[in-house]
């Protein structure tokens, strides 16, 4: 049985979240971004990316040969919260830095080490995550995308679905059959494969939220070349590689904060009403947040101590109990006053109301389906 954790926070960490929430505040104060929920996923702003750049906070964790500064999982995981409990856009940066940096570090090539990872710190180059397929989703070793071997590198044919912020990302790890299917080892002759989304070949589709704003994405790829040297790790090992990156997409802040702008603003509006009761129940809210934020914490920790293999289920539980806990909020909301969701509302609350209505049904497909990762929990309890 896995025992996360307990974090505490260091005098020197807390005054880095200070420093950071008064950055966030000048920033806001000078209209740079407008706090918005879901905004790891909806708010891609490559002038804003390229500034947090510039104040080393992208790739903060990784090496200083790179341009990282070597700070702590724990550092990181405290500038993330306040960058999701501020509504700042940071999505156009954010798979680079959460596990696209991570991957390259444990099993790239020094020459992607080198080349892409400065880039990534500087807020100049960003990352999709080539995984789902329109019949390969939650059983995702069935893919069909095919890399074949050709001189020099590989061809690839097929297509992705649900590719958050493609069309403004530069590459794609993409997982890849690198050898013919076989049901007896499904999960065998996968590989990962470092796309340009801009080669001949690649073509970028929308796919448009409630909203009306464009964030997920269908890649096509028709006959398009990949060089050897974007190979990532070794051929063949794709799916256990992509199993380590799925423990830091699945276990961060993001995953129970994406509907906290609309939490906080509830909670100001409650105090407001001097509204002892509806106090109350906000105060049950925010006492499961903190269970779920102690245990992504935890998770964050053996991150940063262990390899990863051991907290694919904790990891997939903070996603499975998070989506739920975020969905919850538009609801409790709705029973504890009085809204009227508008997208362009003055009102913050009405406006984080219905981004959080409309962007919500989206929190239970990505970074797995929540019955799959019940799956997931349920496997490795029986298991151990």
């Amino acid at each position: 049985m896995i025992q996360l954790p307990t974090v505490k926070f260091t005098e020197e960490q807390e005054q880095f979240r200070l420093e950071v929430r008064h950055f966030l505040h000048e920033e806001l104060k000078k209209g740079t971004f407008e706090t918005k929920c879901d905004s790891w996923l909806s708010g891609a702003d490559p002038g804003f990316s390229k500034l947090i750049g510039q104040k080393g906070w992208i790739g903060m964790t990784w090496p200083k040969k790179y341009g990282g500064q070597e700070r702590s999982a724990i550092d990181r995981y405290i500038l993330t919260e306040e960058f999701l409990a501020a509504g700042a856009p940071v999505a156009a940066h954010w798979f680079a830095d959460r596990q696209t940096g991570p991957l390259l570090l444990r099993y790239g090539t020094e020459e992607q080490k080198e080349y892409f990872l400065p880039k990534i710190i500087q807020g100049d180059c960003y990352f999709g995550i080539g995984l789902s397929e329109p019949n390969s989703g939650s059983d995702l070793a069935s893919l069909s995308t095919k890399a074949e071997k050709v001189d020099g590198g590989w061809i690839v044919n097929g297509q992705k679905i649900w590719t958050s912020n493609a069309h403004v990302c530069h590459y794609m790890v993409t997982l890849v059959r690198t050898s013919p299917f076989d049901s007896s080892k499904k999960h065998a002759g996968l590989s990962q494969l470092i796309i340009d989304l801009h080669a001949d070949g690649v073509t970028i589709v929308p796919i448009k939220f409630l909203t009306g704003e464009h964030h997920y994405n269908e890649v096509f790829f028709d006959n398009v070349f990949v060089p050897d040297s974007m190979l990532v790790g070794q051929l063949g090992n794709g799916w256990a590689q992509g199993l380590a990156e799925l423990a830091f997409e699945r276990s961060g802040p993001e995953r129970i904060l994406s509907t906290f702008p609309l939490l906080d603003e509830l909670i100001q509006e409650l105090k407001g009403q001097n509204n002892i009761e509806g106090l109350k129940e906000a105060t049950k809210i925010l006492s499961r947040l903190w269970g779920l934020r102690n245990l992504s914490i935890g998770v964050a920790q053996l991150l940063e101590t262990g390899d990863g293999k051991d907290v694919q289920i904790p990891a997939a539980l903070v996603k499975a109990l998070g989506t739920k806990f975020e969905q919850s909020i538009p609801e409790i909301t709705r029973l504890l006053v009085q809204t009227y969701p508008k997208l362009d509302a003055t009102r913050k609350l009405d406006r984080f109301m219905a981004q959080s209505i409309l962007h919500a049904p989206g929190f239970t497909i990505r970074g797995g389906t929540t019955e799959v990762l019940y799956g997931v929990v349920a496997k490795g309890v029986v298991a151990q």
